[in-house]
C-alpha cells in the first residue's frame, strides 16, 4: 500500500510589526526601513550636521570653540606658553573625543602650520606643515602653546553676558555656544567641513579688506563689494586668476571656483625655475608625483632633476630644465597638467540659527552684523543693569551723609542684629538693598571724606546710564561701535595681501602641447599581434631585420612625423588615442612596444588596428560580415578635452570582417565567401557622424556567405574589371572566372 504523502505545512510569513522568535536572536520586531531610518539614522545626521562639520556664525566649528575658550579659561591669553598636552587634556573637559583629535584641530588652528590666513594659536616647535603631507608635526609633549593676540578679540566681553552658555556633555561645567567675535572670521579664515548630506568649504578673505567691506556694508546693504574685497586671499599666497562671473557668484551666492596658480621664479644662473608658493588645495608632494609622471609618461621632456627645497625660509620646489629649454612654455603646460594650478570650489554653507544655509559673503556679512549687533546689546545692558545696581547703592550712602551720627545711633541703640537692617530702612526711608550696603560699611569709612567721594560718582553714573539707555534704544549708536571695533581691529592687526590678483591671464593655448611636439621623420611599424615601433631614418638605415615575436608578422608600415596621432582600434570596439611622440624612439633589433600593455587596455583587450593621422580628414570604413558598412568620418574621434579612450569606437552589432582608413574617396574591392568580387566607389556608401552606426547594405549576400576581405582597387590586375564594376549599391557583385588572374581564383 503506498504511503499517503504527508501535507507539509508552511508558516505564515511574519506581518509588519508582528514579534518574530529567531533562534539565538531574542525577539524581533520587523519594521519598516524607513522608519529605521528616520529614527536611527536621520538624529545622527543631524548632529554631524550641527554639532560637528558646519561652521556657525562665529566661525568656529564645537571642537574649535571648545578648545579656544580652554585655552582662554587656563589664561593664555596673557601668559606663557604651556604643553600642548595640557591644553589637550584641560580640552577633554568639554570634548570628549579622542586626545589626538583635539591636537589634531589645535595643530591646524597653529601659526607654525601656516593652515590658516588669520592664525589663533602662537605655537612653538614643530607644528608641520598645510602645504605638505609628509612635514608631520611633532607629538604634544614636545610642543608649546598659547592664544594668539588676535584671540582677545574672540573673548571680548565674553563675562558680560554676550553670548549663551550652556552645559558641558557631563553637567560639571559650562561652555559658551558661540563666541563673541569681533570680526567676521567666518570669512577671515578658510573651513572646510564634510556632514552627512552636505559639506561646506568657505575661503579666507584679507582681513584688513574684510573689515573695510564690512564697514561699507553697515553703511549702505547694496555697497559693491568688490572694490573694498576684489578677491580671496589665500594663507599660501599664490596668483589668483580673476573671473568676474565666478566672483560674483561667490559674493551673492555662495557658490563658485576661484582658480589659483602657483608663484614661480626663474633662476637663470642655475637653469633651474623655483615655485615658492602654491594653491590651497594642493600639496608639494602631489604636484612632485604628478610631474614625475608626466616624465615618465614621455610627455615632459624639457625637465632633467625635480627636488623639494622647503627650509626655514619657507617653501621652495626647484625644478632643473635641459639646456636651450624656455620656462615660460613649460610652466604654462605644468599649469595645464598638473596641481600647480588648481581651483577652490567655494561651497559656503554654514549655521545661522542652528539650520544650515548657503549663503553668499553679502549675506554672510549681513548675518554677522546682526549676531554682532546682538552682542553689542547685550553687553550694553549688563553695563546698564550694574551701573544702575551701583547708583542705587550710592544713593542710600548718601542719605547717611545727612545725619553719620543717626546712622551710628541706630546702629548702637539696635538690640539684635537682625534689626539693625529694618532700623536703617525706617531711619532714612531706604530700601533693603541700600540699607545692607550702609550695615556692611566699615567703621574707618564712616568719614565725611569717604562719603563724598562715593556720592560724587552718583553724577557720573546717572550720565553714562542715560548714554546706555540711549545707545540700547538707537540701533545706528550700537551700529557706530561695531565699526569702531572692526576699524580698531583691521589697524591693529590687518596685514598686506599674500595671494596677487591677475586680471588678465594669458590664452591657455599658448602653453599648447602640441607646439612642443618635436617633429622629425619616423617611420611607423605594426605587427598583427599589436607590437609598435617607431624607427628614425638613419636608425632605419644602420639597422638589419626587423626582430618580431615568433609568428608575429608587420601589417602596417607607415612614413609619417612624430608629431602624428594614433588611434589604435581594439576587439572590444574601442579606440584608444596617443601620439607617435608618446613612444620613445627603437631599433630593429627590438620588439618594440606592447600597444595594450603601454596604453593600459582592459584584460583581454587587444588592438585590431591601427590609424595614423594628422588632421583627422578622411573616413573610416568598417565592413561587417553581414554586408554592411559603416563609413564614419575620422573627424567623429577628435574631442577636444583631448581624451585618451572614447567608447563605442564601431558597432558591435554584428561581427568585423575588416576596416581600413581612407584619407580620400577611392575605388574599394570586396571579396565574398561565395567567391564573387564587387568594385563600387567610396563615395557610394554614405557616412555617418555616430562612430557606432550599424552602416547601410554594401553587398547582397546568400545564405551562409560573408564579406572576405576589402582592399583598395587601384593596383589590381583584372582581365575585365568592368563585370565587377557596380553604379548603385547594395549589389551582388559577380563570380570570379578562371580567366580572371590566377592570383585571385587563389582566393
Amino acid at each position: 500500500m503506498a504511503r499517503k504523502k504527508e501535507k507539509k505545512i508552511v508558516p505564515a510569513r511574519p506581518q509588519l510589526g508582528d514579534n518574530v522568535e529567531i533562534l539565538s536572536a531574542g525577539t524581533v520586531l520587523e519594521s519598516a526601513i524607513t522608519d529605521t531610518l528616520e529614527t536611527n539614522y536621520m538624529p545622527y545626521a543631524m548632529s554631524v550636521i550641527v554639532s560637528r562639520a558646519l561652521p556657525e556664525i562665529d566661525g568656529f566649528k564645537p571642537a574649535h570653540r571648545k578648545l579656544l575658550y580652554t585655552m582662554y579659561t587656563m589664561g593664555l591669553l596673557k601668559g606663557a606658553r604651556t604643553k600642548s598636552a595640557n591644553i589637550v587634556g584641560s580640552t577633554m573637559h568639554l570634548n570628549p573625543h579622542g586626545d589626538q583629535a583635539i591636537y589634531d584641530t589645535m595643530v591646524r588652528m597653529g601659526r607654525g602650520n601656516e593652515s590658516l590666513l588669520v592664525p589663533y594659536v602662537d605655537s612653538k616647535g614643530n607644528f608641520g606643515k598645510a602645504y605638505s603631507r609628509d612635514m608631520a608635526y611633532a607629538a604634544s609633549r614636545y610642543t608649546e602653546a598659547k592664544l594668539d593676540p588676535v584671540c582677545e578679540e574672540l573673548f571680548r566681553d565674553i563675562d558680560k553676558e554676550t553670548v549663551d552658555f550652556v552645559p558641558n556633555y557631563d553637567g560639571s561645567t559650562t561652555e559658551p555656544t558661540l563666541l563673541p567675535v569681533t570680526f567676521p572670521t567666518i570669512l577671515a579664515n578658510n573651513t572646510l567641513g564634510i556632514a552627512v548630506g552636505m559639506a561646506s568649504n568657505i575661503c579666507s578673505f584679507n582681513l584688513a579688506e574684510l573689515c573695510n567691506a564690512t564697514i561699507a556694508l553697515m553703511k549702505d546693504e547694496q555697497a559693491d563689494l568688490s572694490t573694498l574685497m576684489p578677491a580671496p586671499d589665500f594663507v599660501g599666497g599664490g596668483a589668483i586668476l580673476y573671473n568676474a562671473a565666478e566672483m560674483q557668484n561667490v559674493y551673492e551666492n555662495g557658490r563658485g571656483s576661484i582658480r589659483v596658480r602657483a608663484k614661480w621664479s626663474y633662476d637663470k644662473e642655475n637653469n633651474c625655475i623655483d615655485v615658492t608658493q602654491i594653491p590651497p588645495t594642493t600639496t608639494v608632494e602631489a604636484i612632485m608625483d604628478k610631474i614625475t609622471e608626466l616624465v615618465k609618461a614621455g610627455r615632459i621632456k624639457e625637465i632633467s632633476d625635480m627636488r623639494d627645497e622647503t627650509d626655514l625660509n619657507g617653501l621652495k620646489l626647484t625644478i632643473d630644465l635641459k639646456r636651450g629649454q624656455d620656462p615660460d612654455k613649460l610652466m604654462a603646460r605644468l599649469f595645464k597638467a598638473t596641481p600647480l594650478e588648481d581651483s577652490f570650489a567655494c561651497n559656503f554653507n554654514l549655521l545661522i540659527g542652528g539650520q544650515p544655509r548657503v549663503l553668499g559673503v553679502r549675506g554672510i556679512l549681513l548675518e554677522w552684523i546682526a549676531f554682532r549687533a546682538e552682542c553689542v546689546r547685550r553687553r550694553t545692558y549688563y553695563d546698564l543693569k550694574g551701573k544702575q545696581k551701583r547708583l542705587h547703592l550710592l544713593k542710600g550712602l548718601a542719605a547717611i551723609l545727612l545725619d553719620i551720627d543717626k546712622a551710628i545711633r541706630i546702629v548702637r541703640e539696635t538690640a539684635e542684629e537682625a534689626e539693625v537692617v529694618p532700623n536703617l530702612m525706617i531711619g532714612f526711608g531706604i530700601d533693603e538693598v541700600q540699607a545692607e550696603y550702609v550695615a556692611e560699611i566699615k567703621l574707618r569709612h564712616l568719614n565725611r571724606e569717604y562719603i563724598l567721594k562715593r556720592t560724587e560718582e552718583i553724577s557720573e553714573l546717572e550720565k553714562d546710564i542715560a548714554d546706555l539707555e540711549d545707545v540700547l534704544k538707537r540701533p545706528a549708536r550700537i551700529n557706530k561701535i561695531i565699526m569702531a571695533e572692526l576699524a580698531d581691529v583691521a589697524r591693529k592687526y590687518g596685514q598686506p595681501r599674500k595671494s596677487e590678483i591677475l586680471y588678465e591671464v594669458p590664452d591657455a593655448d599658448d602653453g599648447d602641447e602640441a607646439e612642443e611636439i618635436p617633429d622629425y621623420p619616423v617611420t611607423l611599424f605594426y605587427t598583427r599581434d599589436g607590437y609598435f615601433k617607431k624607427i628614425t631614418p638613419q636608425s632605419l638605415r644602420m639597422s638589419g631585420e626587423q626582430k618580431l615575436k615568433d609568428g608575429d608578422e608587420i601589417v602596417a608600415t607607415i612614413e609619417a612625423s612624430n608629431a602624428v596621432e594614433l588611434l589604435f582600434f581594439t576587439n572590444h570596439h574601442q579606440v584608444y588615442k596617443s601620439r607617435a611622440a608618446d613612444f620613445g624612439d627603437g631599433k630593429a633589433s627590438v620588439l618594440g612596444d606592447y600597444v595594450a600593455s603601454r596604453l593600459g587596455m582592459e584584460e583581454g583587450e587587444v588592438p585590431v588596428y591601427m590609424a595614423v593621422t594628422t588632421d583627422y580628414a578622411g573616413y573610416m570604413l568598417f565592413f561587417f560580415q553581414n554586408g554592411k558598412c559603416a563609413k564614419v568620418p575620422l573627424a567623429s574621434y577628435e574631442t577636444k578635452q583631448n581624451r585618451k579612450k572614447l567608447l563605442k569606437a564601431y558597432s558591435d552589432k554584428e561581427e568585423l570582417a575588416c576596416m581600413f582608413q581612407m584619407k580620400e574617396e577611392a575605388e574599394l574591392a570586396i571579396y565574398t565567401t561565395g567567391n564573387r568580387l564587387l568594385l563600387a566607389g567610396s563615395a557610394l556608401i554614405p557616412a555617418k557622424t555616430t562612430r557606432d552606426t550599424a552602416g547601410v547594405n554594401v553587398v547582397t549576400l546568400k545564405k551562409n556567405q560573408r564579406i572576405a576581405k576589402v582592399q583598395p582597387a587601384e593596383g589590381l590586375e583584372l582581365t575585365n574589371p568592368h563585370r565587377f564594376r557596380v553604379r548603385s549599391l547594395p549589389a551582388a557583385g559577380a563570380l570570379l572566372r578562371q580567366e580572371d588572374t590566377a592570383e585571385q581564383l587563389s582566393l
